[in-house]
């Protein structure tokens, strides 16, 4: 049988990013918890229409999806998903209510927890603010992984910040997890959704374009225990 070309472009786009295509490990239900990039729904003060991560040109080319597309090929299957974006985390982590805020998702015991955060987060005034960040980062991972035993990857912000980016790798070695460092994607004009067409609003073309989302998905799938 000849591949649609939707399939197609999946398998290349798997092959070249060096993940796996068949065997590993697999994930039945997978959570994502994140931002704007990761999802967000129609704003029409800000010219953005789309319901999945801006601003991609479509859903299918978001990360996000990229990502379920190759756990499809890997499992044979797609898994269960869930996305959430949780900006309101970012911007007021310190007290932040998960069980009470996220409790769906925590009932949901997800396998594979993507938590792809810190573009929202204040800038850090100091070394204290990192701390706080960091602990609150454990805190949240730890609650929704329960006793589950899920795999947790934890991203750097596509926006690179050291220190923020430097909380997010301890709260991931913390809690076991993987975390995939994309500071040198930010570095890369042609990955912003401004290199690829015309935005009205600045704040959606400083997003990563479809360029961008398949190099944060490769980075994801690439760094996934085999």
């Amino acid at each position: 049988m000849i591949p649609s070309p939707a399939r197609l472009i999946c398998l290349l786009f798997l092959l070249f990013s060096g993940f796996p295509l068949f065997g590993g490990t697999t994930y039945q239900r997978v959570l994502f918890l994140g931002n704007s990039i990761t999802k967000h729904g129609p704003k029409a003060d800000i010219d953005w229409t789309g319901d999945w991560g801006m601003a991609a040109s479509s859903a299918e080319k978001d990360y996000v999806h990229l990502v379920i597309s190759g756990l499809a090929t890997r499992n044979g299957t797609h898994p269960e998903v869930r996305v959430r974006n949780i900006a309101d985390f970012e911007r007021s982590h310190a007290d932040y209510d998960v069980a009470g805020k996220l409790g769906e998702f925590i009932d949901f015991h997800p396998d594979l927890i993507i938590l792809a955060i810190g573009e929202n987060v204040p800038a850090p005034k100091d070394d204290s603010a990192v701390t706080t960040f960091r602990n609150e980062v454990i805190r949240l991972l730890k609650t929704i992984q329960g006793d589950t035993g899920a795999t947790i990857v934890v991203r750097s912000g596509f926006w690179a910040n050291e220190a923020k980016d430097r909380a997010l790798a301890e709260a991931s070695s913390s809690v076991g997890g993987v975390f995939v460092d994309l500071s040198a994607l930010s570095k890369d004009e042609s990955l912003y959704a401004r290199s690829e067409r015309e935005f009205k609003h600045a704040g959606v073309a400083n997003h990563p374009g479809d360029k961008g989302m398949a190099a944060i998905a490769s980075a994801i799938l690439a760094a996934l225990p085999q």
